[in-house]
C-alpha cells in the first residue's frame, strides 16, 4: 500500500482472543469440540474503531499482530481493497490459507467496519443494499443431541422463532453410524412437520457411492440440501454426487482462496456455493465469491458467523440464506451489543441505523473468557 497523506489513516490494530465453552458436548461427522474460539481484530483510526473477527486457532492473533499490523498501520483507512492485496502478498511465504486467511480475514472485516464507522453508515448502506430481509437457516442439531434435544433444538428455531428451514449434522462417526443418522433424520422431520425445508450437513464424512445411498433417503424425507457429503477436497466427488441427486449439493466453507472458489464451480461440484468471509479473507473476497457464483447463475449461502455476513449478504443479488449456527450464535449474543433478532426466519442489517455492522464489544460480558 502505498502511504497517503490526507484523510484517515490506519492508527493501530489489536487483537484480543475469546474462547467460550459449549452449552454441552458437540460434534459433527468428522469432529468433536467443546468450546470454540473467537479471534477479534480492532482496527483503530483516531477515536474511531472497526472491528472484525474470524473463529480459529488463538495463534491468529500473532499473525494479525506480526505480519498484517505493522503492514497496514499509516496507510489509508478508505482503501480496503488495497489493504486485502497489501496482507494477500505479505503472506505468500508464511502460507495463506488456514489460520494465516483467517488473520487476513478478521482484519478485512475490521477495515469495512470502520470506514462505515468514519462515514456513520450502517455497512449494508455504504455497500448498497439489495434486500432489507436476510433469510436465516437454523443449524446446529449435533450428532450428540440425543432425541430429546435434537427436538427441543429444532421446536426453538421453528416454534419459537419462526424459522422456516433448519439443519442438523450427519455422518456420524465418519458415516460409520449410518443407521443413526437414518434415525435422526427422520426424528427431525417429524419434530418440524412436512411445512419446513429440513437441511442436512454431512462435513465430508461419506464416501461418493455411501452419500449417494444416503441421498436417496434423504429425499424420501423431503430434504433438499446435503452439504458436504463429500470432503469440500474432492471436487469431482461433490460434482458426481450432485449429478446422482435431486438434493441441492453446497460446500465452500472450507474455501480460503478465490481460485479455490473458481476451481469449484468450474468443476460443477455445487447447486449452491457457501462461502465464510471469517476465512476466506473477509468482506473483499466474499464479495467476490458472491459474483463468481452468479455468473454461473447460482445462489450464495454465508456460512456460519451470521453478524459478520448478515450486512453483506443484503447487498448480494444471488444470496439464499446466512447460516444462523447455533454456537457463533450463542458467542455473538453473549460479547457484544447489537445483535439481531431472526424471528420469522429473517434478519434486518442496518434497520437500526447503527454504523457499521453495528456490533460493539461488552468488555464485562467478553472478559471472563479473553484468554489473551
Amino acid at each position: 500500500m502505498t502511504p497517503v497523506t490526507g484523510g484517515p489513516v490506519v492508527g493501530g490494530i489489536e487483537t484480543a482472543v475469546y474462547t467460550v465453552p459449549t452449552d454441552g458436548p458437540e460434534a459433527d461427522g468428522t469432529l468433536a469440540w467443546n468450546s470454540t474460539t473467537l479471534v477479534l481484530a480492532t482496527v483503530r483510526s483516531g477515536g474511531t474503531t472497526g472491528l472484525g473477527y474470524t473463529y480459529g486457532a488463538p495463534a491468529t492473533a500473532d499473525v494479525i499482530a506480526s505480519e498484517l499490523a505493522p503492514l497496514l498501520v499509516g496507510h489509508s483507512a478508505w482503501d480496503v481493497p488495497a489493504a486485502q492485496e497489501a496482507m494477500s502478498r505479505a503472506v505468500r511465504n508464511t502460507g495463506r490459507p488456514g489460520l494465516v486467511a483467517g488473520a487476513i480475514s478478521a482484519v478485512d472485516i475490521a477495515l469495512w467496519d470502520l470506514k462505515a464507522r468514519l462515514l456513520d453508515l450502517p455497512l449494508v448502506r455504504l455497500l448498497g443494499a439489495h434486500r432489507a430481509e436476510v433469510p436465516v437457516y437454523g443449524s446446529g442439531g449435533f450428532t450428540t443431541y440425543d432425541d430429546e434435544r435434537q427436538d427441543r433444538r429444532l421446536r426453538q428455531w421453528t416454534s419459537e422463532s419462526g424459522i422456516p428451514r433448519v439443519k442438523i449434522k450427519i455422518g456420524e462417526d465418519r458415516g460409520r453410524g449410518e443407521d443413526r443418522d437414518r434415525h435422526r433424520v427422520a426424528r427431525a422431520r417429524g419434530s418440524v412437520g412436512d411445512a419446513v425445508e429440513l437441511y442436512v450437513d454431512a462435513n465430508g464424512a461419506y464416501t461418493r457411492k455411501q452419500a449417494v445411498r444416503v441421498a436417496r433417503y434423504l429425499d424420501d424425507h423431503g430434504v433438499t440440501w446435503f452439504e458436504e457429503p463429500v470432503s469440500s477436497d474432492d471436487l469431482s466427488g461433490l460434482a458426481l454426487v450432485r449429478a446422482a441427486t435431486a438434493l441441492d449439493v453446497a460446500a465452500g466453507e472450507y474455501g480460503y482462496t478465490l481460485p479455490y472458489f473458481g476451481a469449484m464451480l468450474a468443476t460443477g461440484a455445487v447447486d449452491c456455493l457457501q462461502a465464510d468471509a471469517t476465512r476466506c479473507g473477509g468482506l473483499t473476497v466474499w464479495l467476490r465469491a458472491a459474483a463468481l457464483a452468479e455468473a454461473r447463475g447460482l445462489h450464495l449461502s454465508a456460512h456460519c458467523a451470521p453478524h459478520v455476513h448478515a450486512h453483506m449478504a443484503a447487498a448480494v443479488p444471488n444470496l439464499r440464506h446466512v447460516e444462523w449456527f447455533h454456537d457463533h450464535v450463542r458467542i455473538e449474543n453473549l460479547l457484544f451489543d447489537g445483535t439481531l433478532d431472526p424471528a420469522g426466519g429473517v434478519i434486518h442489517p442496518g434497520g437500526d441505523g447503527a454504523p457499521g455492522h453495528g456490533l460493539t464489544l461488552r468488555n464485562d460480558r467478553a472478559g471472563p473468557y479473553r484468554v489473551r
